[in-house]
């Protein structure tokens, strides 16, 4: 246009910058009430999107009205074609960041649905987000006018040279990438490693592997390490796992008395102390004639792995307590210990009573 600025066209672009600004508001509003709604449901994705559009849409009005106000004013061609350009620019990077945050927090969502854990799997949440980031970068050059396929190339050749030169960083990448696809390691799963390191693991991210140890400290494993150990998974394929105790009783007890007594122990244990699985059989398998008493197994239920320190500590209290009411003897080990070729032979104990019982061992 060549004609001169006019009051009226000032006026006309005031309405319309005005009108995009209460459209802002006014979706703003909107969407706060929509996010109200949306915290009360089950689905944690709707609450992602409403937050995403909370910020698109009124800068969305906003650069509407700016373009309508332009459209009006008597702006020259070149000047009307580079005000459209920033719009769009602008438009782009809103989106583009939203877009990452939806899809990000989407991304965050599953993971955390799939893992059935607080923590989540930053390493596809983060990979997603780059990519998102990275494609809008790619539209913006390309509303610009400056033509991507060269930089594509740079950056393909480029990014040949940063492989080589970081191919521990991205062998600990594809490594996380794989641990996480193949479900063998979860967040929320108790791990441990043939290297000896063992604990909850609290985040897969890019890089490593962050465990969390039963004494609250926090070991830091990297992926490409993680993924060639030797490692066993006490949540998979069920959390529910089973301990054994060791028990042994002297030769003169009845078999058929201790095994009803443990049994009944162990019902106890299952029912009563928090952690244990209730519903679980008393199992009890004798195995050894040993040197001083005839050793068995006796099997617990426990829910998960860090419950078996307090079931095994309670079952053992329990069942040494029911065994000295119900007579039952848990003979101390014995050595021999021989002075000199032809002499007497004595036998000593290792402690001078019983261990249950309260009677003193024979000689």
């Amino acid at each position: 246009m060549n004609r001169s600025l006019t009051l009226d066209d000032l006026v006309l672009a005031g309405i319309a910058l005005g009108a995009g600004l209460v459209l802002a508001f006014m979706s703003r509003t909107l969407l706060r009430w929509l996010a109200g709604h949306a915290k009360r449901t089950r689905w944690s994705g709707d609450d992602v999107i409403v937050d995403a559009l909370r910020s698109v849409v009124p800068w969305a009005a906003i650069a509407g009205g700016a373009s309508a106000a332009a459209a009006v004013l008597p702006l020259t061609r070149s000047v009307q074609h580079h005000v459209n350009q920033v719009l769009e620019v602008w438009l782009i990077v809103v989106v583009t960041f939203s877009a990452a945050r939806v899809i990000a927090g989407l991304v965050r969502s599953v993971t955390q649905s799939r893992s059935g854990v607080a923590g989540s799997a930053t390493i596809f949440v983060n990979i997603t987000r780059v990519l998102v980031l990275a494609i809008g970068f790619l539209v913006v050059l390309q509303t610009l006018g400056i033509s991507i396929a060269p930089l594509l190339t740079a950056l393909g050749v480029g990014g040949l040279a940063v492989a080589l030169a970081l191919q521990d960083t991205l062998a600990n990448l594809f490594a996380g990438v794989h641990i996480l696809a193949s479900k063998t390691v979860q967040p929320g799963d108790y791990i441990r490693l043939s290297s000896g390191e063992e604990g909850y693991v609290v985040d897969i991210n890019w890089r490593q592997t962050t465990v969390r140890q039963l004494s609250n400290n926090l070991v830091v494993i990297p992926n490409g390490q993680l993924a060639k150990a030797n490692m066993t998974n006490y949540t998979r394929p069920e959390q529910e796992l089973t301990v054994l105790v060791q028990v042994g009783v002297s030769y003169d007890s009845d078999l058929e008395h201790v095994e009803r007594v443990t049994s009944e122990v162990v019902t106890e244990v299952m029912t009563d102390v928090t952690g244990a699985v209730p519903d679980h059989e008393a199992a009890i398998r004798f195995h050894t004639f040993g040197d001083s008493r005839i050793g068995f197994t006796v099997i617990l239920g426990v829910g998960e792995f860090s419950d078996q320190y307090r079931i095994k500590h309670e079952f053992i209290k329990r069942l040494h307590r029911r065994y000295r009411a119900e007579g039952i003897r848990i003979p101390a080990p014995t050595r021999t210990v021989a002075f000199q070729p032809g002499s007497v032979v004595i036998p000593q104990q290792r402690s001078g009573e019983d261990v249950v019982g309260g009677a003193p061992l024979a000689d």
